[in-house]
């Protein structure tokens, strides 16, 4: 296991935010956080980065405790993109050159600035290498946001919501670039969304979280309407896309939709039923 989680509890003063929480992640796997606002999905990504604390239970990477590691040997293992990030004068080359950090005692070397052109290359930023990031959009900034991480050399990468504020052409480069660099390079993820369609077509496993707790760990196949109803309290149905499911919310009055009229696979590959016009 790269990243193995045991009994994590964290609180903010007297109040509970996090109650044992319990997990492992292999390599080549994306994991994705998921639940409502406020059930401490920011503030468990935030401790296994060693940012916050936990109050009980141990973190391991690759059975060494980040507890007993400065945050430069953290930063070595683990890189971590938050949902707001600066943006500032820098181009984009010097930003993705701060993820070598971790590497660089006084001086940035040759092979430093190898590996941020590498990773530029690999990532198609080429166009961005000398732009400022204050002149780029959400979706460029995001990119470059992936590319700093990634040049950390890490084991493992977290992200808290990686597609917020993103349009949609955005969302599925930046989750395809992330989906390939799981798979490719033997790395693990661990993310925070609240798009549930998104996080069901690119992610691997998911820890539904509801009160601090972990509610419900499942693989895609698993997911079930009455888990999401359960942490999210709507109805919902599920529609089928090929093996990926969809989720459809009832109406403003608590009815389910016609999850008919959607045009979809069955899960023997069928077709269902045409689009019919919306009441």
């Amino acid at each position: 296991m790269i990243l193995t989680v045991n009994g994590v509890s964290f609180r903010y003063n007297s109040r509970k935010v996090l109650d044992s929480i319990d997990f492992r992640l292999r390599k080549n796997e994306l994991l994705v956080i998921l639940g409502p606002n406020g059930v401490g999905k920011t503030t468990l990504l935030k401790c296994l980065n060693a940012i916050l604390r936990p109050t009980a239970g141990s973190i391991l990477v690759e059975d060494r405790d980040i507890m007993g590691m400065d945050q430069m040997e953290i930063a070595r293992d683990l890189a971590y993109v938050a949902q707001q990030s600066q943006s500032g004068r820098l181009t984009a080359f010097d930003a993705i050159l701060l993820g070598r950090r971790p590497h660089i005692n006084w001086r940035v070397r040759r092979e430093d600035i190898c590996k941020v052109e590498s990773i530029i290359r690999t990532l198609h930023l080429e166009d961005l290498a000398l732009r400022s990031l204050d002149e780029m959009s959400g979706g460029e900034i995001q990119k470059v946001n992936i590319a700093r991480a990634l040049v950390q050399e890490p084991r493992v990468l977290l992200f808290d919501e990686p597609t917020s504020s993103l349009d949609l052409k955005n969302q599925v480069e930046v989750m395809e670039i992330l989906d390939h660099i799981v798979k490719g390079h033997g790395l693990a993820a661990v993310i925070t969304m609240h798009d549930l369609n998104t996080a069901f077509r690119f992610g691997h496993r998911f820890l539904f979280m509801k009160g601090g707790r972990i509610a419900y760990a499942l693989d895609r196949e698993d997911v079930t309407a009455s888990v999401i109803e359960d942490v999210y309290g709507i109805r919902v149905e599920l529609v089928f896309v090929g093996d990926i499911p969809v989720v459809v919310p009832s109406d403003s009055h608590g009815s389910p939709v016609r999850c008919e009229d959607f045009p979809s696979r069955n899960m023997d590959g069928t077709r269902s039923a045409p689009l019919k016009a919306w009441p």
